[in-house]
C-alpha cells in the first residue's frame, strides 16, 4: 500500500479516525481524573566519605572502594534505616496506623516491621552516574507525609552512617585503652629492671667513652709506659753507677756537688804536691795539706758512693712502681672486662626499656587518635537539599498523558481505517484499478464540484 493509498483511506474514513482518537483520549483524561493522586517529594545527599582503618589508621579514598555506592544505597532502603525512621517519627503510636495494622496484622510481624516494610515501599534511590550525590525519593498520597518519609530517611541514614564509622572506632578505643594499660606495665617493669641492675653494678651508661672505669684504664695504660721507659732508663744509669765505671756515670758527672770536690781535691793535691817537695814529711804544714787531700779524696769518694747508691736506689723504686702500674693496670682490666660483661647485658635491658616505650607511645597515640575520631559526631553525608512538600501530584500526570492519548488514539484510528479499509475493499484511485483489475488506465477523469453562483451575479446574468 502506498502513501497516497494511505492518504486516500485517511480523508475517506477521517469520522472514524476522529471517533477513536476522540473516544481514546476521553477514556485516558476520565481514567486520569479517577485515579488517585500521587505525590513525590525528593531530599539529596552528599556522600563525602574518606574510609579509615581503625587499627593500622590509614586513609582509603572513596573512589578505590568497590561497590561504594552501591553499598551505601542497601544501607539506605536497610531495615535498620526504615526501623529508625518509624521510631523518630514515632508511628507506631499513630491510631491511624494502629487500625490498618490490626485490620491486616496476623500476628507473625510486629507493627514496627509491618511499618518498616510498608515505608520501604515508598522510597525510591536514584544514585548520580559522576557524582557521590545520591536522592531519595517518597510516593504516596500525602504530600506532607511524603515529605517527612524523605527527610526521615535522609535522617536515619545519617544516623546509622555515623553509627557504623564510629562503632569500629569505638571498639578499637576499647581494645588501644587495654592495650595501652598493658604496655604501661610493661615499660614499668622494664624500667624498674632496668634501674635495679644498674644500682647492682654501680653502672650509669653503657657509653664505655664516658664511664670513668675506661679512663682510669687508659690513665694507668699512660703511666705504665712512663714507668716502663724510666725504670729501663734508671736500671741502666744503676748497672753504669754500681759497675766499674761508676766514677764515670752521668749522675757523677753532672753532680755540681762532687765536681767542687773534685776542683777543691786539685787545688789540695798541686798545693800537698809543692809542699813536698820543699817541705818534710813531719812538717806540720805537709802534714796539714796531706790531711786535707785525705779529706776531700774522702767526701770525693762518699759523695760519689751515695750518688751511685741514690741511682740504684732510683732504679729499684721505677721498677717497683713499675710493677705496682702493671697490677693496677691488670685489676682494672679486669674490672672493666667485667663491667663490659655486665654492660653488655645493661645494654639488652635498655633495648628492652626503648622497645616498651616505643610501642607505649604508638599504642598512645593511636589510643587518642581513636577516641577524638569515636568521638567526633561528623558524618560523611551531609544533607544537600531535603525535601519540601510537594505543590503538584506526580502522578496521574493529565498533560502528558493526553499527549500519549493522542499519539496512541491517532494510532489507532489508522489502524481501523486500514483494517476497514482491507475488510471493505474499494476503488478510489487508478492506482487500485491496477491492482484489482490488472488493466491499464487510459485516463482519468478529474471529477470536480460544481462552483455555486451567488444571487449578484445571477441577476446579472438574467438581465
Amino acid at each position: 500500500m502506498t502513501f497516497f493509498q494511505i492518504r486516500t483511506i485517511v480523508r475517506t474514513r477521517c469520522k472514524l479516525i476522529l471517533t477513536t482518537l476522540l473516544i481514546v483520549i476521553s477514556a485516558t483524561v476520565a481514567v486520569s481524573l479517577a485515579l488517585p493522586k500521587t505525590y513525590r517529594a525528593t531530599t539529596s545527599l552528599l556522600l563525602n566519605y574518606k574510609g579509615t582503618d581503625p587499627v593500622s589508621g590509614h586513609v582509603l579514598a572513596a573512589q578505590q572502594v568497590s561497590g561504594y555506592m552501591a553499598t551505601q544505597m542497601d544501607i539506605v532502603t536497610s531495615r535498620n534505616v526504615a526501623l529508625k525512621v518509624v521510631d523518630n517519627l514515632r508511628l507506631a503510636d499513630d491510631p491511624n496506623a494502629q487500625k490498618r495494622f490490626q485490620k491486616v496484622a496476623d500476628g507473625s510481624v510486629s507493627i514496627r516491621d509491618w511499618l518498616a516494610d510498608s515505608l520501604l515501599k515508598m522510597i525510591e534511590l536514584a544514585p548520580s552516574r559522576e557524582s557521590s550525590v545520591i536522592e531519595i525519593s517518597a510516593k504516596g498520597s500525602d504530600p506532607r507525609f511524603v515529605a517527612s518519609v524523605a527527610n526521615a530517611f535522609a535522617a536515619a541514614y545519617q544516623q546509622i552512617n555515623l553509627q557504623i564509622k564510629l562503632a569500629p572506632l569505638q571498639q578499637a578505643s576499647q581494645y588501644f585503652s587495654t592495650q595501652v594499660k598493658t604496655l604501661r606495665s610493661a615499660l614499668e617493669q622494664a624500667q624498674n629492671k632496668l634501674s635495679k641492675y644498674q644500682q647492682d653494678h654501680g653502672i650509669v651508661s653503657t657509653d664505655s667513652s664516658v664511664d670513668v672505669a675506661t679512663a682510669r684504664l687508659n690513665e694507668l695504660s699512660t703511666q705504665l709506659v712512663q714507668a716502663q721507659s724510666q725504670a729501663i732508663e734508671a736500671s741502666s744509669r744503676g748497672n753504669q753507677a754500681m759497675g766499674r765505671d761508676g766514677r764515670d756515670s752521668p749522675d757523677v758527672a753532672s753532680n755540681m756537688l762532687i765536681q767542687n770536690l773534685k776542683a777543691s781535691l786539685a787545688q789540695a793535691q798541686a798545693k800537698f804536691a809543692m809542699l813536698s817537695q820543699n817541705l818534710d814529711y813531719n812538717h806540720p804544714q805537709y802534714q796539714a795539706a796531706k790531711a786535707e787531700v785525705d779529706r776531700l779524696q774522702a767526701a770525693l769518694n762518699n759523695s760519689i758512693s751515695s750518688t751511685n747508691n741514690s741511682v740504684a736506689n732510683n732504679g729499684r723504686i721505677l721498677r717497683q712502681r713499675e710493677a705496682e702500674i702493671r697490677a693496677a693496670l691488670d685489676a682494672q682490666t679486669a674490672k672493666l672486662l667485667q663491667m663490659n660483661r655486665a654492660r653488655d647485658e645493661l645494654s639488652v635491658l635498655s633495648k628492652d626499656v626503648e622497645n616498651a616505650q616505643r610501642a607505649y607511645d604508638a599504642a598512645a597515640q593511636r589510643l587518642a587518635q581513636t577516641d577524638l575520631e569515636g568521638n567526633a559526631n561528623q558524618s560523611d553525608v551531609v544533607l544537600l537539599n531535603p525535601a519540601v512538600i510537594p505543590a503538584r501530584p506526580a502522578s496521574p500526570n493529565i498533560a502528558l498523558n493526553a499527549v500519549l492519548a493522542v499519539l496512541l488514539g491517532a494510532t489507532l484510528g489508522l489502524a481501523l481505517a486500514i483494517l476497514a479499509e482491507l475488510t471493505n475493499r474499494r476503488v478510489r484511485s487508478s492506482d487500485d484499478l491496477l491492482t484489482v483489475l490488472q488493466a491499464p488506465v487510459l485516463g482519468a477523469v478529474a471529477w470536480k464540484n460544481p462552483v455555486r453562483k451567488s444571487g449578484f451575479s445571477n441577476m446579472f446574468l438574467s438581465h
